[in-house]
């Protein structure tokens, strides 16, 4: 039996490989001959400044337009991780063959034992380290729910309060019709401005991701779940695309590109979209605050946590059907060493995840909330949603919905939406179940006054982020217990909707039913429509199956 295999290629790591795939784009844009020269390779050298291959590709058709790209991508790529181009691809080239000597030589253990030896005792044992992985992330998530609840209630009185008074006396002034006035404070404002209340712990969250890469702990995290991983049929390499889903599900389908071997890359990629991505936290964080209180931060710790067991199960299944392994392969990992990480690359790092959800918002889900408010509308003069050609098709599926918990017309149809983009659940939740003479009610102070305000609750969101950060310390109470983040508006809403346990089916169905359509794109270009139609179907199905037997085991046990 012939095994074809994938030729060699080492990864340097998300940052770099995302500067390289974005210049091979380049070389497709601008129609660029690389000649005898691989694609990749030829990116790689241009990153690194290689005088030679620097000097041929000037004189080249559009030669000046390829490395001026190419020296913005690397002045980016050394202002995030602090040394020149070659040195860092250079590292990760010596930490791939350190890697497989430690991995492949075996030699008498030495008196002198380094620090990050004594780390990795722990933190990569066989038994202790797994224990490790999910504590590490039961922490970033308690953190990213804690310490962002202050900035929470802050972002969400800001846009619920002032900037809905100010939209509002703009439009008073136009003066605008009065469907205009509908459009922008029931439809952008609860919609966009729905999703931007959780842009603070998008940030944490972004920037203690950014710690554990940075300092070294993400590599020791694959090389520890690669046992675990045996059991899919996959190894540790896989697991890293799959930590890279946690941010968005779309670049860690294009990561797989760095494991060796077609089926491989496939069953990562279908494992990939159960990983939570940040689009997903704002429908956990709403619904977290809503039903379980102090308990919040627990359940979306159990969220992510179910997510990759989930993924395993899955990968199980698939292993022993239509992704049958066809070779075993070994698994070399750099270990590097820990590091501090530099601020500035965290800094970096933060604002380029934060500014790309932002960037999502501004397009993707103001076109959503625009949409959705004008079929919401139609046809023309509706009085009851429920009777809208939104309301109408988003009742005709809900009855699918009625064994989970949640059949009723305003979660179909956020449901619904959220195919487009997960955070559009938030978004079409907030268009439903609020309104904008709920905002504008509000007493209005005067512009100064509003800048005030906002100033002073900003200071107070810092020093209550503080306070309860300190107070994770051991012996610390900076804060009272009962003291906790205040209800947003939509979260105070679905109380009406919702109880505890169809909440938590509902929450477990989000983060399971199918992938976004930009993540469906993404699997399709890489693997072609059969296994984006997989993708979506299994998905769907799977999701469906544990919100069913989450709910109804829960009313049997009395829960209901």
């Amino acid at each position: 039996m012939t095994v074809t295999r994938s030729p060699f290629r080492l990864d340097y790591g998300g940052k770099i490989e995302r500067e390289i795939e974005k210049l091979i784009s380049a070389f497709e844009e601008l129609k660029f001959d690389t000649g005898r020269f691989s694609r990749r390779w030829l990116a790689l050298k241009l990153l690194e400044a290689d005088a030679e291959i620097l000097g041929r590709v000037r004189d080249l058709p559009n030669g000046a337009q390829i490395l001026a790209r190419a020296k913005q991508a690397a002045g980016h790529l050394k202002d995030m991780l602090g040394d020149e181009v070659e040195l860092l691809t250079a590292d990760r080239r010596y930490g791939y063959i350190n890697g497989l000597v430690r991995q492949s030589l075996h030699r008498p253990k030495l008196d002198r034992v380094s620090l990050t030896d004594r780390i990795d005792d722990i933190v990569t044992h066989k038994w202790i380290g797994l224990p490790v992985f999910f504590t590490v992330m039961y922490v970033v998530f308690r953190l990213v729910i804690d310490v962002s609840s202050p900035f929470l209630d802050w972002t969400d009185a800001v846009i619920n309060g002032p900037i809905a008074r100010w939209l509002s006396l703009l439009l008073d002034l136009a003066p605008a019709p009065a469907w205009i006035h509908s459009l922008v404070i029931d439809g952008i404002v609860a919609g966009v401005g729905g999703v931007l209340v959780f842009v603070p712990g998008l940030m944490i969250l972004y920037f203690f991701l950014a710690i554990l890469e940075d300092s070294g702990y993400m590599s020791r995290a694959a090389f520890v779940m690669d046992r675990f991983m045996r059991f899919v049929g996959l190894h540790g390499k896989s697991f890293i695309p799959m930590i890279l889903g946690f941010g968005c599900a779309v670049p860690a389908v294009y990561a797989t590109r760095t494991i060796a071997g077609r089926r491989d890359r496939i069953l990562t990629a279908l494992l990939i979209p159960l990983m939570s991505c940040s689009a997903r936290l704002p429908v956990y964080v709403v619904f977290g605050l809503a039903f379980f209180g102090e308990r919040a931060g627990t359940v979306i710790w159990a969220m992510y946590a179910l997510g990759i067991l989930v993924a395993m199960l899955a990968g199980m299944i698939f292993t022993r059907t239509i992704l049958k392994p066809d070779a075993s392969s070994a698994f070399v990992l750099e270990l590097p060493p820990y590091r501090t990480p530099a601020l500035k690359s965290l800094s970096i790092h933060t604002w380029e995840n934060t500014r790309e959800f932002i960037r999502r918002a501004g397009t993707v889900i103001l076109l959503a909330s625009t949409i959705m408010w004008l079929l919401l509308n139609l046809p023309w003069g509706v009085n009851d949603q429920r009777h809208s050609w939104f309301g109408r098709l988003s009742g005709a599926i809900s009855p699918a919905f009625a064994p989970l918990g949640f059949g009723n017309w305003e979660t179909g149809g956020a449901l619904l939406t959220g195919f487009m983009a997960k955070e559009v659940v938030v978004s079409t939740l907030s268009q439903i179940y609020l309104d904008g003479d709920g905002i504008l009610n509000q007493e209005a102070g005067t512009f100064r006054d509003d800048l005030i305000e906002i100033g002073r609750g900003f200071m107070e969101a810092c020093v209550s982020s503080v306070r309860i950060l300190l107070s994770i310390v051991p012996g610390v109470r900076l804060v009272d217990e009962e003291v906790g983040s205040q209800d947003t508006a939509l979260s105070l809403a679905l109380r009406e909707g919702f109880t505890p346990l169809s909440a938590l089916a509902f929450v477990v169905f989000v983060l399971l039913y199918v992938p976004c359509v930009a993540t469906l794109g993404a699997i399709k270009h890489e693997f072609g429509s059969s296994w984006a139609v997989i993708s979506a179907a299994y998905q769907t199905v799977v999701a469906w199956m544990a919100a069913f037997m989450l709910y109804q085991v829960g009313r049997l046990l009395g829960f209901g």
